[in-house]
C-alpha cells in the first residue's frame, strides 16, 4: 500500500511538474505574441514591417524562438522559488547552525531526549533525519550496550532516513540543469536561424535588401542573448540549490556520526 502511495504521488508530481512546463511556455507565447508583438512598439503599427520603437519590439523581432527561451526563462524562474521554499523548509524553522550546534553539545553531553525536542521544534529533514537516528539510539541504548552491531544500526537508520529525504531536496534539479544547456541551444538555433535570413539578404538578386539583412542579424544577436541569459541564470541558481543540498546532507551526517561515536564512548565507559 505504502509502495502505490509513493507510486501515485510520484505520477502527481510528475503530472504537475509537466504542466508547469506546457503553461511556461504558453505564457512564454503570449507574451511575445501581446506584449512585445503590440502595435504600438512598432512604426506605424506594424509588428511585421515596421520598425521597433524600443526593446520590447527588438526581441520580438528575434522570430519564432524568443517565446520558447523566454518559456525556459520563465521556468528557470518558477522552479528556483520552488527550489528555494521547499530548501527552506527542509532546513527547519530556525537557524540550521545553531541548531547543529545545540544538537551536537546535547549529543556529546548525552541528553539524547533534550536533542530529541530541539529535532521537534527545529522540523524540517535534517531535524527529521537526526531525529530518527537520536530514536534508534535510545532503543539501542534499552539493550544495556551490549550489541555489537548497534553502532551500524544507528548508523544505518540515519542512512535510510536520509536517502528518503534526498528525492525530495533534489527534485527539480535536473530541470535546472537540463534548462542550462537547452538555453545556450535554443539561442544558438535562434542564432543560425537569424543568420540563413541575412545570408538570404545578401545572395538576394540585385541589390541586398538591407532591411532583410538588418531583421536577420537582429534575430540572431536576440536570441542568442536570450539564451545565454537563460543558461547564466539557470546555471548559477543550480549550483546555489547543490550547495545548499550539500550543506544539509553534511549536517546531517555529522550529526550522525556524533550519535554513533557518542554511543561507543558510552559502550566502552561500561566495559
Amino acid at each position: 500500500m505504502a509502495n502505490v502511495k509513493k507510486e501515485n504521488g510520484s505520477n502527481g508530481g510528475g503530472m504537475i511538474t509537466g504542466i508547469i512546463i506546457v503553461a511556461c511556455i504558453l505564457v512564454g507565447t503570449l507574451v511575445w505574441k501581446f506584449l512585445m508583438g503590440a502595435e504600438s512598439n512598432f512604426e506605424g503599427g506594424d509588428p511585421e514591417k515596421g520598425h521597433p520603437l524600443n526593446t520590447l519590439g527588438m526581441v520580438y523581432k528575434g522570430g519564432f524562438i524568443v517565446p520558447v527561451l523566454l518559456g525556459m526563462l520563465l521556468m528557470v524562474i518558477v522552479f528556483s522559488f520552488e527550489r528555494y521554499f521547499v530548501i527552506a523548509k527542509a532546513a527547519g524553522k530556525g537557524n540550521l547552525d545553531k541548531f547543529m550546534s545545540k544538537i551536537q553539545s546535547n549529543i556529546k553531553a548525552g541528553n539524547i531526549e533534550d536533542a530529541i525536542q530541539d529535532c521537534d521544534k527545529q522540523q524540517g529533514s535534517v531535524a527529521n533525519a537526526i531525529k530518527s537516528a537520536l530514536v534508534k539510539f535510545q532503543d539501542v541504548k534499552k539493550e544495556g550496550f551490549n550489541s555489537e552491531e548497534a553502532s551500524e544500526m544507528i548508523h544505518k537508520e540515519i542512512e535510510e532516513a536520509t536517502t528518503l529525504e534526498m528525492p525530495m531536496l533534489e527534485k527539480h534539479m535536473t530541470i535546472l540543469s537540463t534548462l542550462v544547456s537547452l538555453g545556450t541551444l535554443g539561442g544558438l538555433l535562434g542564432t543560425v536561424s537569424g543568420m540563413i535570413k541575412a545570408f538570404g539578404a545578401l545572395a538576394s538578386a540585385g541589390t541586398p535588401d538591407q532591411a532583410a539583412l538588418a531583421t536577420g542579424i537582429s534575430e540572431a544577436l536576440i536570441n542568442t542573448a536570450t539564451g545565454i541569459a537563460t543558461s547564466a541564470l539557470a546555471i548559477v541558481m543550480y549550483n546555489f540549490f547543490n550547495s545548499k543540498i550539500d550543506t544539509l546532507t553534511y549536517s546531517i551526517d555529522e550529526a550522525g556520526t556524533s550519535i554513533v561515536n557518542t554511543y561507543r564512548r558510552l559502550r566502552g565507559s561500561l566495559k
